[in-house]
């Protein structure tokens, strides 16, 4: 059965959480014949990530995604089935399981004009110009510098990545990975949205632990800035206390 390939990336704990949803609700699910298609692709992707580096593959396009993978042999380029694959993840209406967020990028071919962002020092990640910039430099001002930029623009292979893994992290629960975070085609951070925490952290910024941390709560005095994804948000995404909206 293909889902084992799912299984033999999980803990045992993992396992026994992702049996008790299958049994327990209605979520929409990666069907067994599409396992071994998503995991190809998912790895695909990962290696272009590593060849062409974090920064830049932030926001790469997905044209020039398909271009890294042809032109090298270790990764090989996708396949139609493959290609077919991920523009349905992209294009599907995403209600079916749960995420009502709007649609942020119209098109799967969509790019991120360089000349809009700029890279934010020391991080790896990259704002745009102008609202998103000056407001990331304002709330630095006002919180401090122990706050900092986790996560910035995502071009649509970037979220594709980082769904894709939430995805097999789930056991192929689609559903369940959409309330944790946004489809590809529905980012906020492609719009000007961006993360942040608190330095020496690490993994803990993007939990609700963030909200102990004094940066949170100096955060959550400022007027021109607001939290997108609330408890019980209309998204229907999880609470997100680290993702800054822009006002």
């Amino acid at each position: 059965m293909n889902r084992r390939l799912f299984l033999g990336l999980m803990t045992s704990s993992a396992i026994s959480a992702v049996a008790s949803i299958k049994e327990a609700d209605d979520s929409v699910w990666i069907s067994d014949k599409e396992v071994p298609i998503f995991l190809s692709i998912a790895k695909k992707i990962e290696l272009i990530k590593r060849w062409v580096g974090n920064g830049n593959f932030n926001i790469l396009s997905y044209d020039d995604m398909l271009k890294t993978a042809k032109y090298h042999s270790s990764i090989g380029k996708f396949t139609p089935i493959e290609l077919a694959f991920m523009e349905k993840i992209f294009y599907q209406n995403p209600d079916t399981h749960g995420f009502y967020g709007k649609k942020t990028v119209p098109h799967i071919t969509t790019k991120i004009n360089k000349r809009d962002v700029v890279k934010i020092r020391h991080t790896g990640h990259y704002l745009f110009r102008g609202h998103s910039k000056e407001s990331y430099k304002r709330v630095i001002g006002d919180v401090g510098r122990s706050l900092y930029l986790t996560s910035g623009v995502r071009g649509v292979p970037k979220q594709m990545n980082l769904y894709f893994n939430k995805i097999k992290r789930t056991g192929g629960n689609i559903s369940l990975a959409s309330r944790s975070l946004a489809p590809p085609a529905y980012s906020y951070h492609s719009i000007g949205d961006f993360d942040v925490g608190k330095k020496g952290w690490g993994y803990k910024n993007f939990t609700v632990s963030f909200i102990t941390t004094k940066e949170f709560w100096k955060l959550r005095r400022l007027s021109y800035i607001s939290m997108r994804y609330t408890v019980n948000n209309k998204d229907g995404v999880r609470f997100e206390p680290w993702h800054v909206k822009i006002i």
